[in-house]
């Protein structure tokens, strides 16, 4: 018999928490398999069985378990089975596949999260999915949630609890939630920070995006979306606005002569800020790449501590959730953060003549120790150019004025 303990993963770490199993009780388990899934307060991460065996768990989903516990043990001294059965841990009830693949649900759009069964009732129901309060994990629709709304129109029922409920929970504040929240307050207490907004029109690069979506996907076997752009546009006014990709150690201030942008990805568990690195050197292709990575790593857990750490700057995106403008607050060390919202279309001055385009409100907050209003505002006016002109990605000037030398 032998003990898998909970490694160290990080000098400030002294516990973690045990999110899942994803081998059962008296499962045999291969050496290597992963057999759990472990949270610490910055990053979640597997344990591997170090021996083939038998396992025998030593703590429940949900324990908090200090760094250096036996977490399980492995009896390697078993006989392996003639046939091994699969292990894998069942899923809730409530989680439980339905059998329903000679159903169509094309009219339910692939942004909704429901259970097959759900989704092909909102299909031929033709229910509204926002008017629907879904119960699942992660904010998925089940069939009992669009059974209530069917019936029950216009009422709606807290987590699945029934009308007229008087319930209330309580739940334990996970490692990664207690983090954000220090985090955040001190982010709050311990800077000055201002907020700066600007507009930005997103024709042209909606433009772009229309006429070589195809080709991009084909050549790269990535979507073109908005965070290249943005990414690249941050990566070139960071490299003329400095203090904007600084941060304060102690009496000093720490410059950065490279663009190491973090992404805010919301996951069920909770908000994770993952890192692309040397954002200046990398092509459009790579920023989407790494973004569709990083944001798959966050939502499956999958990843590392060096993902989650050392970014000099961060861009937020609130418009996936139908937000027309926000205060992000700065991600420490950092000094700023730039807030992404929603496109929405609205009569515009052109040239004297009033039209139709389609803006963004930007948001840069800003820690004012380091950041002056002319470097902030500067940095922000200089992004909106590059937005609104893609061309200027290229070079980080007008294509004719370099050709001229003017």
């Amino acid at each position: 018999m032998i003990d898998i303990k909970v490694p160290a993963v990080g000098e400030s770490i002294s516990e973690v928490t045990l999110l899942k199993w994803t081998k059962a009780e008296g499962a045999w388990v291969e050496r290597d398999e992963v057999i759990a899934e472990l949270e610490s307060e910055k990053a979640t991460f597997e344990i591997n069985a170090e021996k083939a065996g038998v396992l025998k768990q030593g703590a429940k989903e949900g324990d908090t378990i200090k760094i250096g516990d036996v977490v399980c043990q492995i009896d390697d001294a078993a006989a392996k089975p003639e046939s091994a059965p699969i292990a894998e841990v069942k899923p809730a009830a409530a989680e439980k596949p339905k059998q329903t693949s000679s159903v169509p649900v094309t009219a339910v759009s692939n942004e909704v999260k429901a259970t097959p069964v759900a989704a092909a009732i909102i299909a031929d129901k033709k229910v509204d999915p926002q008017t629907i309060k879904a119960s699942g994990s992660g904010g998925k629709i089940l069939k009992d949630d669009v059974l209530q709304a069917i019936s029950n129109p216009g009422k709606v029922s807290f987590n699945g609890s029934g009308l007229n409920s008087r319930n209330v929970r309580k739940e334990k504040m996970s490692n990664l939630r207690k983090t954000i929240s220090r985090r955040l307050v001190e982010s709050k207490n311990t800077t000055a920070m201002l907020t700066t907004f600007n507009e930005v029109d997103m024709g042209r690069i909606m433009e772009i995006r229309t006429k070589y979506k195809d080709k991009f996907k084909e050549l790269h076997g990535v979507n073109l979306g908005f965070m290249s752009f943005f990414a690249k546009a941050c990566a070139i006014a960071l490299s003329e606005w400095p203090a904007v990709n600084a941060y304060i150690d102690a009496e000093e201030l720490v410059y950065h002569d490279y663009a190491d942008i973090s992404i805010a990805v919301s996951t069920p568990r909770g908000l994770t800020v993952p890192v692309m690195r040397n954002v200046e050197s990398m092509s459009m292709a790579d920023v989407e790449k790494k973004v569709v990575e990083l944001a798959g790593k966050a939502r499956d857990n999958k990843l590392t501590m060096e993902e989650l750490t050392g970014g000099t700057f961060t861009i937020t995106n609130g418009g996936v959730f139908g937000s027309l403008m926000s205060t992000p607050i700065i991600n420490l060390p950092q000094s700023a953060i730039l807030g992404m919202h929603k496109i929405q279309e609205r009569p515009m001055a052109v040239n004297g003549q009033v039209v139709v385009r389609p803006m963004m409100y930007l948001a840069l907050s800003y820690d004012h120790r380091i950041i002056d209003g002319r470097e902030s505002v500067s940095f922000l006016v200089r992004v909106k150019e590059l937005l609104e002109n893609p061309e200027l990605l290229l070079f980080g000037k007008d294509p004719v004025k370099t050709l001229l030398e003017v």
